[in-house]
């Protein structure tokens, strides 16, 4: 979890509710704090992007063995939705460690 942004909502509440500090120094801190943060996320390792996949390369793979769908809509927007993906398998977006393991490595998953 990143902290920066937590801590600098909190450094302006502090310094918003304390109100003897001069306009000067809030800005000096949250430049300081600004900086910090840039160089955290600087240092930061960066996130494999999952690669992406068009509709029309969706469509083109339907029914394959070695395709897996999964709807990982909330429950109340799959229920509704009059647009399925035929084939797609839903699952609860909250708790993915209840599902995750039971869909092979090998294939081609799809979340949407």
């Amino acid at each position: 979890m990143d902290v920066f942004p937590i801590l600098a909502h909190l450094l302006v509440r502090f310094l918003n509710r304390i109100g003897g500090f001069m306009r000067i120094h809030r800005l000096t801190i949250l430049t300081v704090l600004t900086g910090l943060m840039v160089i955290g996320a600087a240092e930061a390792p960066k996130e494999e992007k999952a690669p992406r996949m068009t509709k029309e390369q969706l469509k083109s793979k339907l029914g394959s063995p070695d395709l897996v769908v999964l709807d990982i809509r909330l429950e109340e927007q799959w229920k509704f939705s009059n647009r399925k993906i035929p084939g797609a398998v839903h699952e609860n977006p909250s708790v993915p460690s209840t599902w995750m393991d039971k869909y092979p490595k090998d294939k081609t998953l799809v979340f949407y």
